[in-house]
């Protein structure tokens, strides 16, 4: 089980209670834009992913692992994160994230995703970590940006998506530079792995 908390989050495996909201959210077409995943999302396909992840070990490599986001202040599952150790390279990974309506535009998801890339760098001795967005998806490019992710690629085109074909941005930090730019920051993350 992982545990990762940040000043404000506790970002966990996933659990039963999570599905209900975990659906919910999920069936939002906005919070599913720009995800692979088709609206409406529901309960059956949630339960289906929680039993894939309850078998699934983190950061195996080829496996997505995805890890429910709530609040301390408050239970509940507010959004999700994942990352795939990469098959081909076990020394880098790639991660993604989506968040109900209501707590987007407050900082959640800088936080969380800063907990998460925290997390693997320390806990995996990864080399790169990678995310992939849709160029329209404004929101996470100017999140991934503001975590000091480089963008290295635009690919024109380049996925028939959702009935139309999309274009997207790879964005990339290496271990090196994400200590540099982590030093003197003031959030505090605490891990933990219970197997």
């Amino acid at each position: 089980m992982i545990i990762i908390k940040t000043d404000r989050l506790i970002l966990r495996s996933f659990m039963e209670e999570d599905l209900q909201g975990f659906s919910e959210y999920r069936s939002d077409p906005e919070v599913a834009r720009y995800q692979t995943w088709n609206t409406p999302y529901p309960l059956e396909q949630a339960n289906f992913l929680f039993t894939e992840m309850s078998k699934t070990e983190p950061g195996t490599p080829g496996e997505w692992y995805q890890i429910a986001i709530e609040r301390k202040d408050h239970p509940g599952i507010i959004g999700d994160c994942g990352f795939e150790t990469k098959r081909y390279d076990r020394q880098q990974a790639e991660i993604g994230f989506s968040f109900a309506q209501p707590f987007q535009k407050q900082g959640y998801a800088t936080e969380a995703v800063r907990g998460l890339i925290d997390y693997l760098f320390s806990t995996f001795n990864l080399h790169r970590i990678i995310a992939i967005c849709d160029v329209e998806n404004q929101a996470s490019v100017r999140l991934l940006e503001r975590l000091g992710m480089r963008r290295e690629g635009h690919y024109i085109e380049n996925i028939w998506f959702k009935g139309k074909w999309g274009s997207e941005y790879l964005y990339a930090v290496l271990k090196r530079e994400w200590q540099i730019n982590e030093t003197g920051k003031n959030e505090s993350h605490n891990f933990s792995v219970i197997k």
